[in-house]
């Protein structure tokens, strides 16, 4: 397999590989827990990449690290060793004020559980992330995204009043309000029934294709990993392999490899 910018490595890939700005990186990743003798590796020296315009899954088994990865690059926590890079902006050379406003403007997230507030309205829970930045909805974007997302007849609504895959449309919506660097998907569609789960896949696929959003989702599920560009595999906090134009049965080989 020849290198790919997802994997820093030190020979760089063929040109006709490597097309795009690359919008978030780690370098030589760690994260240990704990102190001394009873001391946790959760991360061994990751290096990645993700291109603006990309779909990344990232996978693996339990305790493989694959949340801590996600959490680090997103600004979440901070690494034992090494540093991420968002939009150009080194994030262990910000203090917690500055790592705050960065995620706020950068960073999109979609989390398992929506996150959304309840006293809100659909429309009100998707420009909350504006409102919190002081900064002015445009109608226009406003409106494309929720035309997009499929909610025209229910932006008034209450979390109350949509069902799960409702209301992970209006989290995805939250999630691209911004216009982010880097969305994040944590589990998205985690809680959903498997027609809901593929409307919000095709969401973030098409929010790739026809927006030029930068998405990076952890999922254990084979399937919604094939929507992705491609699958980075994660075994003992380290890299264990990467695939290209997933199917399902090339993941399923890996996983197979994996447990073996």
């Amino acid at each position: 397999m020849s290198a790919h910018p997802l994997i820093l490595t030190p020979s760089p890939p063929d040109a006709d590989e490597w097309t795009g700005e690359t919008v978030v990186q780690g370098h030589a990743l760690a994260k240990r827990f704990g102190k001394g003798t009873s001391a946790v590796a959760a991360l061994r020296g990751v290096d990645v990449a993700f291109r603006r315009g990309s779909f990344t899954a990232i996978m693996g088994p339990s305790g493989s690290g694959k949340s801590t990865l996600m959490h680090i690059l997103a600004g979440l926590d901070r690494p034992s060793e090494g540093w991420v890079e968002i939009a150009g902006t080194r994030l262990d050379r910000l203090n917690d004020r500055d790592l705050t406003l960065l995620r706020r403007r950068q960073v999109g997230f979609i989390f398992q559980s929506y996150n959304l507030l309840p006293v809100l309205s659909a429309e009100e829970n998707i420009t909350l992330p504006l409102r919190i930045g002081g900064k002015r909805v445009e109608r226009d974007w406003l409106d494309t995204l929720v035309a997009s997302v499929g909610l025209g007849d229910r932006r008034s609504h209450r979390p109350s009043e949509l069902s799960g895959g409702q209301q992970q449309r209006v989290a995805v919506a939250r999630a691209l309000i911004t216009r982010p660097a880097v969305v994040f998907g944590d589990e998205p569609t985690g809680n959903l029934d498997s027609v809901s789960s593929r409307e919000i896949l095709e969401l973030m696929r098409e929010a790739v294709d026809d927006l030029g959003q930068t998405i990076v989702m952890v999922t254990h599920d084979p399937s919604a990993a094939t929507f992705a560009d491609r699958v980075v595999f994660l075994v003992d906090g380290r890299i264990s392999g990467v695939e290209e134009r997933p199917t399902i049965d090339a993941i399923l080989d890996r996983l197979r490899m994996r447990s073996a």
